[in-house]
């Protein structure tokens, strides 16, 4: 890719399920000038879609708004059941500068999408994180809590009116964030336990707002084809706060319930410095840095 400007957009849409429904969504990114998918995956367990991808900034405004309306046009939450959280067909879209482009220049993108997508679709939009209007709307959870079904009467309220759009909750749909922030490392911890209880436990300890680690947020799944738990973490400043720290600090909680670590997944992609940096930990590795890295070295 001989681009001058790369930004990232990790959408999330809340199908995890239906094969056809996510082959149409994620169809607007495939073969198409200036936009480069790089990968999707989804989970049944969530019923949730996660899809990244890279482009010229133009380029790749175009194939989001196309695909968003694909999932308003394929979702009805109505029907809609995971162990995610979620108040929208297309829940959260968050643009990450990467080469050649600002956090502002990320934040303008997400607010004309915000509008566009608005007016295309008659989607209520809430701008996050560095694009929020609000402090109180910066934290994606405190935009969501309710779901889809509290939505409803959530987006009457003065202080939730959104940034766009009709302050109405889409009949099917529901509503959408749409921000700008830093790359998140999506990091899931399974747990050799069926009871849900202790992994909700376990990630209100490690999550920042319940005292936890700074830039994590957590909560518990059940992963019911399993017969396991997971705490499922947003990592989201991997340069100051290390996946490692929340491996042990589960893994420190769960043992005051008899419990094991038994896997963990990242979902999606992950920047190499966020591994480097944990496998330096469990190594013992000593000044150790990227530069040490062949493929690092290779793209420079």
């Amino acid at each position: 890719m001989n681009w001058t400007k790369i930004m990232e957009c990790v959408p999330n849409f809340s199908e995890g399920r239906d094969h056809a429904k996510i082959d149409q969504i994620v169809e607007p990114f495939r073969h198409r000038e200036g936009v480069k998918l790089l990968d999707y995956s989804n989970d049944e367990d969530h019923n949730r879609l996660v899809v990244t991808v890279v482009g010229q900034p133009d380029a790749l405004k175009e194939a989001v708004i196309e695909a968003i309306g694909k999932a308003v046009k394929l979702i009805d939450l109505n029907h809609h059941q995971g162990q995610h959280p979620r108040m929208g067909a297309v829940d959260v879209v968050p643009f990450i500068p990467i080469k050649g482009c600002t956090m502002e220049d990320a934040i303008a993108l997400s607010r004309e999408v915000g509008q566009r997508v608005a007016d295309a679709y008659a989607l209520p939009v809430f701008l996050y994180e560095k694009s929020a209007t609000a402090p109180h709307r910066e934290n994606l959870a405190a935009i969501r809590k309710g779901e889809f079904e509290g939505m409803a009467e959530k987006i009457h309220l003065p202080e939730w009116k959104p940034d766009f759009g009709p302050a109405e909750r889409h009949p099917t749909a529901g509503t959408v964030a749409i921000g700008a922030r830093m790359p998140l490392v999506a990091y899931n911890i399974n747990l050799s336990t069926p009871d849900l209880n202790i992994a909700h436990d376990i990630a209100k300890k490690i999550r920042f707002i319940g005292g936890g680690l700074r830039y994590c947020k957590a909560m518990g799944v059940e992963l019911k084809d399993r017969g396991i738990t997971q705490v499922s973490i947003n990592m989201t400043d991997y340069t100051r706060t290390a996946l490692y720290r929340a491996m042990e600090m589960v893994r420190f909680e769960a043992r005051r319930y008899g419990v094991n670590v038994v896997g963990s997944e990242i979902i999606g992609l992950v920047p190499m410095e966020a591994l480097i940096d944990t496998a330096s930990y469990y190594l013992g590795l000593e000044n150790f840095s990227m530069q040490q890295v062949l493929e690092a070295r290779i793209m420079e």
